[in-house]
């Protein structure tokens, strides 16, 4: 723990911002029935533009990736943590569902894509030295989980005081506020760093032409699909079955507080074990833990075992993922192949809400939901199991 001390304020700065960037996307599912009864919007409707959010986000990341590698990671942080607050403001004044999806949609999706993980863990990696770089991937997550967890008793705090609309600006300042965090994510490689053959178009040639690439992508759909899916329609389906209103808000409570300790040890299992097998692993874990939720009589008690299950589970794929590329890839364009592997995780999160409020409003049920997230869950260990983790000699040069 000594050698991370060097990099104590970017890995703080980056966690703090991955953190308040995560945490307000956690709490998106909160504000679906409450935006849809005031507006009178129907939850199919509410929840296309929390799917159009996870959407943009996916398109968006390999785009602020190629600016984070080429301009450096501070300034795409900076920019990110306006175009969210902006988009939250956009939100909470919504008073048609175009403005809803310009604000939820398009520039939160666009926000998260700036400050989420795929800019911050692209400089962190090029920051620390290649010995702790799957720790300082595990200890950043780590604080942005208890960044995420501590989002939920401030949103529902503030929704009880103030109202949904209220809070959303209440966040929109928060957010805006963080923009110096940005500051020490200072990763800009000195003029021809990293590699000298052929640059980013023959990176991507060549990350295109593996299958583990897109087996890495595929599978990723699946973590996308379920944690999005998860966090925004879990309160509403404890809500339908009859559950209080207070238990959804502490599920989601437990799910970030649980994720602390997941996100780290998967980082530091990550440096020890082959990341292959451990995603393979955690995705068969996550869809025994969804498929003993449903088993067992919904309660309060077993509410909040799966909650702590699922947060156990929750984020530790990106540490894994993003080491994953850097192991097989190098460092030089890590933003940029990251955020085209997150193409995969986010289509999955826009499946995930969107199908959510679709298949609700036709069946009045959210049973093949889960189903679906099952399926998926296994499909995405098969995925991993055959991808190929040897060092691309051509690109992994500069890892």
């Amino acid at each position: 723990m000594k050698h991370l001390r060097r990099w104590a304020l970017p890995i703080l700065c980056g966690g703090l911002m991955m953190g308040l960037a995560l945490g307000v996307r956690h709490v998106q599912g909160l504000f679906l029935l409450p935006i849809g009864l005031e507006r009178g919007w129907g939850r199919e409707s509410v929840a296309l533009a929390l799917a159009l959010q996870n959407l943009v986000w996916g398109l968006a990341q390999p785009f602020t990736g190629m600016l984070a590698d080429r301009c450096g990671s501070r300034r795409v942080v900076m920019a990110g943590c306006l175009l969210y607050g902006l988009g939250l403001w956009a939100m909470a004044t919504a008073q048609s569902l175009w403005l809803l999806y310009l604000g939820s949609g398009l520039l939160v999706g666009l926000g998260l894509a700036c400050t989420a993980f795929g800019v911050v863990y692209g400089a962190l990696s090029r920051i620390v030295a290649p010995a702790q770089r799957a720790a300082v991937l595990g200890l950043t997550g780590a604080v942005g989980g208890l960044g995420q967890f501590l989002a939920v008793p401030l949103t529902q705090g503030l929704m009880q005081g103030l109202g949904w609309s209220a809070t959303l600006l209440c966040l929109a300042v928060l957010i805006a506020l963080a923009l110096p965090l940005g500051w020490p994510l200072d990763d800009r490689q000195p003029r021809g760093a990293g590699v000298g053959d052929g640059g980013l178009g023959r990176a991507l040639r060549d990350a295109f032409a593996q299958p583990g690439f897109w087996l890495l992508n595929l599978g990723f759909l699946a973590c996308g699909f379920q944690l999005a899916f998860i966090a925004t329609h879990l309160p509403a389906y404890l809500l339908e079955r009859g559950l209080p209103a207070g238990q959804a808000a502490s599920g989601l409570a437990l799910i970030a507080l649980s994720n602390i300790g997941g996100t780290y040890l998967c980082g530091w299992l990550g440096g020890r074990w082959r990341k292959k097998q451990l995603l393979t692993l955690l995705y068969l874990l996550r869809t025994a833990v969804i498929a003993l939720f449903l088993l067992l009589p919904l309660s309060n008690w077993s509410v909040q075992l799966f909650c702590i299950a699922m947060g156990l589970l929750w984020l530790g794929t990106l540490p894994l993922t993003n080491g994953l590329v850097a192991q097989v890839f190098g460092l030089r364009y890590l933003s940029t192949l990251f955020g085209f592997t997150f193409v995969g995780h986010q289509l999955g999160s826009f499946l995930g809400v969107w199908l959510g409020g679709r298949v609700f409003d036709a069946t009045h049920s959210y049973a093949p939901m889960w189903w679906i997230a099952m399926a998926l869950g296994l499909l995405a260990a098969l995925l991993h199991w055959p991808i190929d983790d040897r060092p691309r000699p051509a690109l992994a040069v500069a890892s």
